[in-house]
């Protein structure tokens, strides 16, 4: 600042308005530092500017898997609203594991953020004490539960097995199988399919470690045939996977749905281009970043929130494959 202040021949005091409030300098004085900024390829130390104002401009966000398709809407809605709110967004990967998660949150609240966003609510009982503590305002996703931290934007999973499991049945399903990931939302989905569907017979599950793969599809699908050559129908907990699925039926000439109805979960955005297209479960991740952003801001610069706790719900999306 002293530096600019020098170049520029104003004080600093002119240099913090023209960086940070620009309407309350001239525009010849505003175009002088701007310049200055460019010439020293200055940038604003953000850490020493929230200690002095007391208020961070930064949200975090945790998510299982950057590179997972699913979370994609939900991350680049939240960058638009915040950003247009002025604040930024620094994401971290806590994958599928509670000790990574909680080693990650470590290094998040000792640096204060102004908000934190959290993807599923089950989180170990240390961590859920230090972000009670902490006084930041959290904002847990893709999951409910009646005992949020802070507040909360989802939709049940045992809703969606159960929603899952009813159109299969309907569409004429009598032996279904379930490929999985191994992660606890996903899993939960497969329960609530089976106690759902209530079948006569043990439902077949091949779960797999989460992120799920294509190739993990592919596998899962000629390991049931192998065991079970019988079964007319596979719920797949991630499209990526039902992909997969789809790819085996072909290389072993079934017929989709005839012989083998095949739906998903997530409606990636290659899900309506498959062949056939793929039935699967949409999630409005959207939504929930938008919702995620206001309740956060809401709470941030005045304390309060509408709601506390929002259910999206989901759209069974019916596609040729089932």
């Amino acid at each position: 600042m002293s530096d600019l202040a020098r170049l520029t021949g104003v004080t600093k005091v002119t240099v913090s308005r023209a960086l940070n409030s620009p309407d309350l300098v001239s525009s010849e004085t505003l175009e002088r530092v701007r310049e200055a900024v460019r010439q020293t390829g200055y940038t604003p130390d953000l850490i020493a500017g929230s200690l002095a104002s007391n208020r961070s401009r930064l949200i975090v966000a945790l998510i299982p898997a950057i590179a997972g398709g699913v979370f994609q809407e939900t991350v680049a809605a939240l960058t638009s609203e915040l950003a247009a709110a002025g604040y930024q967004l620094l994401l971290g990967q806590s994958g599928y594991d509670e000790s990574r998660e909680e080693a990650l949150l470590d290094a998040i609240i000792g640096r204060r953020p102004a908000g934190i966003v959290l993807t599923g609510v089950v989180h170990s009982e240390e961590s859920r004490q230090k972000l009670r503590a902490s006084g930041i305002p959290v904002v847990e996703t893709w999951d409910i539960t009646r005992t949020p931290l802070d507040m909360l934007i989802g939709f049940s999973h045992q809703k969606i097995g159960k929603a899952a499991a009813d159109y299969l049945r309907q569409r004429g399903a009598l032996r279904p199988a379930i490929v999985t990931p191994d992660d606890r939302r996903a899993q939960a989905r497969a329960e609530a399919f089976i106690k759902a569907f209530d079948s006569s017979t043990p439902i077949p599950v091949v779960s797999v470690e989460s992120p799920a793969k294509l190739g993990d599809g592919r596998r899962a699908l000629a390991r049931l045939l192998d065991e079970h050559p019988s079964i007319d129908a596979v719920f797949c907990g991630a499209d990526i996977m039902a992909l997969g699925v789809l790819m085996e039926a072909r290389h072993r000439n079934m017929r989709v749905p005839e012989q083998l109805k095949v739906m998903g979960y997530g409606d990636q955005n290659f899900s309506a281009d498959t062949d056939p297209p793929l039935t699967t479960v949409r999630i409005d991740g959207t939504k929930i970043g938008e919702l995620a952003a206001a309740m956060l801001i809401a709470k941030i610069e005045a304390g309060t929130m509408r709601q506390r706790r929002i259910d999206v719900g989901f759209t069974i999306v019916e596609r040729e494959s089932a």
